[in-house]
């Protein structure tokens, strides 16, 4: 690795103010991906999604659940990005090398998961409001409103619905995008051609996009029905894996493509935002 490379590391907290700022850029695609995800319809499309948002609710519900998209990342990346982060540095994983890097990064995915749950249970309702009727749309006014109703009319539990499987997409999310950023910019550097720069931070971050979509996408359809579904609609998982079964082997990875279309922006601005955070803002190894 350069010199330049490693003159400075992140702060804890500098992974989720890049992962907040990547999903508000991104969020009409993320909206598209979850409504594509829960539709029953087999020959929509996202173009046909996206005109029938506009047509019936304008240009602006397009941004539809943005404030808990925003505190899902404040909550859930802030958490997985600063275990990852402070572990890698510490003394006991820095010289473990890969498997060191996956080990924190599923331990920080699977306390990230569970800790971004409630704020990811709303990003998914308020952004599926778009497409309900007006008689059957929750209206929650902003991420807060949507996670104290919650808890006063479902119960604190609610909250927590779909936890498992957001917890276990959240391992595999972090293992895909933290350590494989970090090995493929390592691998790009190791090659002579590449610096500490913003072309070597995007195709390092696409390539860690893509590797990350594949390892999550049928938890993460998994995930989106479940936290979408009405109480008592699905009373196991298993009910859930046989609805989507219903689609056949691709159920399971429907919306591949749009969501990589929203995950790998996601995940290149999230480390192009990280990457400029640690070269100007972040701390001297030497301190």
């Amino acid at each position: 690795m350069t010199p330049s490379s490693t003159e400075k590391t992140s702060r804890w907290y500098f992974g989720g103010l890049a992962s907040a700022g990547a999903a508000y850029c991104t969020h009409p695609l993320d909206l598209l991906k979850v409504l594509y995800q829960t539709d029953i319809r087999n020959n929509v499309s996202m173009l046909q999604l996206s005109r029938e948002i506009i047509r019936d609710d304008g240009l602006c519900a397009l941004y539809s659940g943005v404030s808990a998209a925003v505190l899902r990342q404040l909550t859930y990346s802030t958490t997985r990005f600063a275990i990852y982060e402070v572990g890698k540095q510490s003394e006991l994983f820095k010289d473990t090398g890969f498997l060191g890097r996956i080990v924190m990064a599923a331990i920080g995915g699977t306390v990230g998961g569970f800790v971004g749950s409630p704020a990811d249970l709303i990003n998914v309702r308020m952004q599926n409001d778009v497409k309900l009727p007006p008689a059957q749309r929750r209206n929650y006014k902003n991420a807060i409103d949507g996670i104290v109703r919650v808890w006063r009319e479902e119960g604190f539990r609610r909250l927590f619905s779909g936890a498992s499987s957001a917890t276990a997409r959240s391992v595999f999310m972090t293992i895909g995008q933290l350590t494989f950023y970090d090995q493929a910019k390592l691998t790009l550097f190791e090659t002579g051609h590449f610096t500490d720069n913003i072309g070597t931070h995007f195709l390092a971050s696409v390539i860690a996009g893509g590797i990350a979509t594949t390892m999550t996408q049928p938890i993460d359809v998994v995930k989106t029905i479940m936290m979408n579904s009405k109480p008592g609609e699905f009373n196991s998982i298993g009910a859930i894996l046989r609805h989507i079964g219903k689609l056949g082997p691709i159920g399971f990875f429907k919306g591949f493509v749009p969501r990589f279309i929203r995950l790998g922006p996601h995940t290149v601005l999230t480390f192009i935002f990280l990457e400029q955070l640690r070269i100007n803002f972040g701390v001297l190894k030497s301190q």
